[in-house]
């Protein structure tokens, strides 16, 4: 589904944008969930630091998925946050469970991230390919702090 937009990208651009778009929407709410399920859930040493570690990287996730909806619904589009297209659609990987430590949750919630990160990467590629310039400026703007988010939580881990 698409709506009327004077933007100057064809529907053929648009639709691409769009598609590239989504796929990281998807992630990017798995990986939200992924922070705070890290958030709520963490045990140990260090507790209120990585507490409070995960709720601002769940922060920063959250920003990230309205930059990439919104873009979607700026070229004509509809963005889909549906849990269930969430969660038939994520790339990551599955958060575990059993997570309980510090160690365990930044190991978790950091392969996640650097796998989004990745995804992210080659979506700037992707959309520079299609002639979308501003799509791939967003996701150079999602990369740059998706790797600083990373850089946060390996810092914990360097020490293991």
């Amino acid at each position: 589904m698409s709506f009327t937009s004077r933007i100057d990208l064809s529907e053929n651009v648009r639709k691409q944008a769009c598609g590239l778009l989504q796929a990281r929407l998807s992630d990017a709410l798995d990986l939200e969930a992924q922070a705070k399920q890290a958030h709520w859930n963490v045990k140990g040493p260090h507790f209120l630091q990585l507490h409070q570690l995960f709720d601002a990287v769940h922060d920063e996730i959250e920003q990230f998925v309205d930059l990439l909806a919104e873009r979607i619904t700026t070229l004509g589009h509809v963005a889909d946050g549906r849990v269930a297209t969430t969660a038939a659609a994520t790339t990551l990987y599955g958060y575990p469970l059993e997570a309980a430590g510090g160690e365990a949750h930044l190991k978790a919630l950091a392969a996640s991230l650097g796998a989004f990160g990745k995804a992210v990467r080659e979506a700037i590629d992707q959309a520079s390919v299609i002639g979308d310039a501003d799509t791939a400026d967003l996701f150079t703007q999602v990369s740059r702090e998706t790797d600083k988010q990373l850089w946060f939580l390996e810092a914990h881990l360097l020490a293991h």
